[in-house]
């Protein structure tokens, strides 16, 4: 009887282990805003969906330079270039829900509502991304999309990667939820949405038919900790197995420290730029947002957190993407506005205020965003700008900056092209509350229409990248904002964590969960 016993004991353990372990990640936030994939943009958000949705097309993993098949199988452009056909994937099961226990089988029909919905400006904040592209559901499992005029498949395919709008989200389930969707999301991704406990976490389980193999892990919780202590503590602990760290050289390197944790530092970071209200007195005036540039010193922000976590920015787009601007090429054109507050102060008085003035602003409690818009603070106060700070949890900082709030924005962020950044941030389309497809143009500028729309159809890559850096040359003449530098991620975790793949770069703003993950 007790040989009997040991061996179904012995059983039950096997089984459990077989079974995987919950992964336990924490998170520089005090709660969620949406899993509704077509408006997450924090980190947070990004992270859950992630794990949840998948795109006709996906990065690899680890390492976003390379685009390959995921909910597509493969794919082909006619002569003109004007129309694109994906072929998916069959046997594709989205997770279930309540009104369909068992899930169903994901079909083009799915895709081209998902299509519709990213490109819907009511209900989606990428609809810019979409503009005048049409989705047909060709049979079960073709889809075409019909471009307005042709572009680059370096430009059309990022925008159905699992990134943003790309994610594609299930037609019945997104109609059977309604507005509980953005808390209860329903995918076809390696995990399953159970739980969400506001301020608290998000509890994820296996799914069990993902279509690349059931993962490896039985689930993955993720936890809310604004507070860095809290969570350093909980992964020296054991509590949490992957935390958010502090992009900051002194964090890092005191991580370092612990025997059992390792911290993973990776690209492609994200853009810091200061986006300045055009729209609000007095930065309204060029002069004005002229001396804003020359009061800071892109230098001094490096320096306070690290030359491994930070590099500078100097113009809207990265160097590294094509049509980006080093600064080089910046300082050459004569618009680096290196640090001179004497200049500062002289075009301040110009533009009638001799003794500075004062404005606020909102800010998240997320260390990336407030430390150095702290540190702009105390710089804009050398050059008489009294910058008055209050500082929000992060979901509402999204909410507040979308419903233009503030004249100076700090915003970090990531984006997969030239074209991306500079329409998203830049078109007069994408304006904040005002304009047709409302997205993050903070500054409100409305001067480079005509250069990002001939770049995007511009097919001779030579001339593409030239009007990409006349845009950015015209943005830095109006001083629409002040690029920084780009960060790059720090999370920090324990040595029994294996994610799978060589981490290199993520566009997912963590390093991605999946189905090869384990925990030893």
């Amino acid at each position: 009887m007790k040989a009997v016993l040991v061996f179904v004991l012995m059983g039950l353990v096997l089984g459990t282990m077989g079974m995987g372990q919950v992964l336990k990640i924490a998170f520089d936030a005090a709660d969620l805003k949406t899993l509704d994939p077509h408006y997450a943009a924090a980190t947070m958000d990004r992270a859950v969906v992630d794990m949840i949705f998948n795109g006709l097309v996906r990065y690899k993993p680890g390492d976003i330079t390379v685009l390959e098949p995921d909910l597509a199988l493969s794919w082909e452009v006619s002569e003109d270039g004007l129309v694109w056909t994906f072929h998916l994937r069959p046997g594709v099961m989205v997770h279930p829900f309540a009104e369909m226990p068992e899930g169903y089988e994901l079909t083009s029909e799915d895709v081209v509502f998902s299509l519709e919905k990213a490109a819907d400006k009511n209900r989606s904040a990428y609809a810019g991304e979409y503009v005048g592209m049409t989705f047909e559901a060709v049979d079960r499992y073709t889809v075409k999309i019909v471009l307005p005029q042709a572009i680059s498949a370096s430009l059309l395919l990022p925008k159905f990667a699992n990134y943003s709008g790309g994610f594609i989200v299930p037609k019945k389930a997104y109609e059977a939820l309604g507005p509980k969707f953005a808390t209860n999301p329903v995918g076809t991704g390696p995990f399953m949405f159970k739980e969400y406990v506001p301020t608290q976490k998000v509890v994820l389980i296996r799914n069990e038919r993902y279509f690349r193999g059931a993962p490896k892990l039985a689930g993955v919780e993720v936890w809310y900790m604004p507070d860095v202590t809290a969570r350093l503590s909980a992964v020296i602990t054991g509590e949490v197995h992957v935390i958010e760290g502090v992009r900051e050289q002194a964090w890092v390197e005191a991580v370092k420290r612990y025997p059992d944790l390792t911290v993973d530092v990776f690209g492609p970071g994200e853009t810091e730029v200061l986006h300045i209200n055009m729209t609000k007195p007095p930065f309204t005036d060029l002069r004005v947002r002229q001396a804003v540039a020359y009061a800071i010193d892109r230098s001094e922000l490096i320096a306070a957190i690290g030359p491994d976590i930070a590099e500078p920015l100097c113009a809207a787009v990265p160097p590294y993407l094509a049509g980006g601007m080093t600064c080089e090429e910046v300082a050459q054109k004569g618009l680096l506005y290196e640090v001179d507050r004497e200049k500062a102060k002289a075009l301040l008085a110009e533009a009638g205020y001799p003794e500075g003035f004062e404005i606020s602003a909102y800010i998240t409690e997320r260390a990336s965003y407030r430390k150095p818009f702290e540190n702009i603070q105390a710089q804009l106060a050398k050059v008489g700008i009294k910058l008055n700070i209050t500082v929000v949890d992060h979901s509402s900082f999204h909410t507040l900056i979308r419903q233009d709030v503030n004249p100076l924005v700090h915003y970090e962020a990531w984006r997969p092209s030239a074209d991306a950044f500079l329409t998203r941030f830049y078109h007069s389309a994408s304006r904040v509350v005002v304009g047709t497809k409302p997205d993050t143009n903070f500054s409100h500028v409305t001067s480079v229409d005509g250069l990002i729309e001939a770049a995007r159809y511009e097919l001779d890559p030579e001339k593409q990248i030239e009007l990409w850096k006349e845009a950015q040359i015209k943005l830095l003449e109006e001083v629409a904002s002040y690029p920084l530098y780009i960060l790059k991620f720090v999370f920090a975790r324990t040595k029994k964590l294996d994610y799978g793949y060589e981490l290199k770069s993520s566009l997912a703003l963590y390093p991605p969960v999946n189905e090869l993950t384990t925990l030893k």
